[in-house]
């Protein structure tokens, strides 16, 4: 009988399969010699070939020339030789990560130079080394080192003469005693507005309900009025808080001054020699406001401009803000009769404690040389 040859059919498909196989090797060349991407990684044999060469006697240069890899991977391969004695890929912790060191590292010094640096703009610039990335890829790899995005806070603008004249301040006085503290009546004036405290508040609420009535903080446009306050203490208590009536000049606080300085100092037992701080704001350097002073026989605290961290007396008008507004007044009226209540209940003890830990503020001065500080 004549023997039948295998079916035309088999021997087409053999040959796409034959087609396949040698366009796939093709293209896995192709893309392996001219892809941008992260290399891969070399075969077991190129890295024996390259612990063999290295037992030979040859250096990395000769080997890197003889293989036609880098040097720097020639040397990686021996340094794993010879910490675990083996060229065999070892177990790894999971995924490598996309970023790469270099690219990492970059990522890294740039934040620190530039704070204010935004994911979008780190992520454009991956882009453009060729590591495309997600914006919580960058995150984590700044979160591993210690660099976290946090809302960035509000503080004066300080110039290099305000640098000085704070250091200046603080050196004068950091070696200063507690008593010194002890015989010093702070002031300030302070704005509260009706239904302006900033304070962020925490609501348990279901998904899509975020604008409920229940949900939400009622707010009126310019705060719904405002009143203005000029109050002083010292480590013996609260003085005097007074409602500052239409806009205030050098006349009306030389008037407040007249009524409540001495009167708060004779209250709070502070004595004759007592020294009365102020800020530098004009109406407080005027002229005429200095000559009070002087016939009054009062000394005035020297005080540097732009240093609102240095008086105490804002972390007493703060709490009094977060007091007055648990009690949520309806009307100016409300307001200014919480906030005298408010004032007259902050303890002796909070204020002593301020005094006293104000040498605290004075190194946290010389430690940022003038610049701002956490107070």
């Amino acid at each position: 009988m004549t023997q039948k040859g295998p079916p035309v059919c088999n021997l087409i498909s053999v040959q796409i399969q034959l087609l396949r196989d040698g366009l796939r090797c093709w293209l896995r060349e192709y893309w392996g010699a001219n892809s941008i991407m992260k290399s891969k990684e070399h075969t077991r044999q190129v890295r024996n070939m390259v612990l063999e060469k290295f037992k030979a006697g040859l250096g990395y240069k000769k080997i890197s020339q003889a293989l036609n890899i880098s040097r720097s991977t020639v040397q990686s391969i021996i340094r794993k030789w010879k910490e675990y004695g083996t060229t065999v890929n070892l177990p790894r912790q999971g995924r490598p990560p996309k970023l790469t060191g270099r690219t990492r590292r970059s990522l890294i010094r740039e934040a620190a130079k530039r704070p204010m640096v935004t994911l979008d703009e780190m992520q454009r610039a991956t882009a453009q080394v060729g590591e495309t990335v997600h914006r919580t890829t960058i995150s984590r790899a700044l979160h591993k080192c210690g660099l976290y995005g946090r809302v960035a806070r509000r503080k004066p603008l300080l110039k290099e003469n305000h640098k000085k004249s704070r250091l200046q301040f603080a050196r004068s006085h950091v070696e200063d005693t507690a008593n010194m503290w002890k015989k010093v009546l702070w002031s300030d004036e302070t704005k509260i507005e009706l239904f302006g405290h900033n304070a962020k508040r925490y609501a348990w609420r279901r998904n899509n309900t975020a604008h409920h009535s229940e949900n939400t903080i009622p707010t009126v446009k310019y705060g719904g009025g405002s009143i203005m306050l000029w109050g002083c203490f010292s480590s013996a208590g609260t003085g005097k808080l007074v409602k500052v009536d239409g806009k205030m000049d050098g006349a009306k606080y030389r008037a407040i001054l007249e009524e409540n300085l001495l009167e708060s100092a004779k209250d709070l037992r502070l004595g004759r020699r007592f020294t009365f701080q102020q800020d530098n704001d004009p109406k407080h350097k005027a002229r005429a406001t200095m000559e009070w002073f002087k016939k009054k026989n009062i000394h005035v605290l020297e005080w540097p401009s732009q240093s609102p961290d240095l008086n105490p007396i804002e972390n007493l008008w703060q709490d009094l803000k977060t007091a007055v507004h648990k009690r949520s007044p309806s009307n100016l009226t409300e307001l200014e009769l919480f906030c005298k209540e408010e004032w007259a209940r902050i303890s002796v003890t909070r204020c002593a404690k301020l005094v006293e830990a104000y040498p605290k503020r004075l190194a946290a001065v010389i430690a940022a040389k003038g610049g701002s500080t956490k107070y």
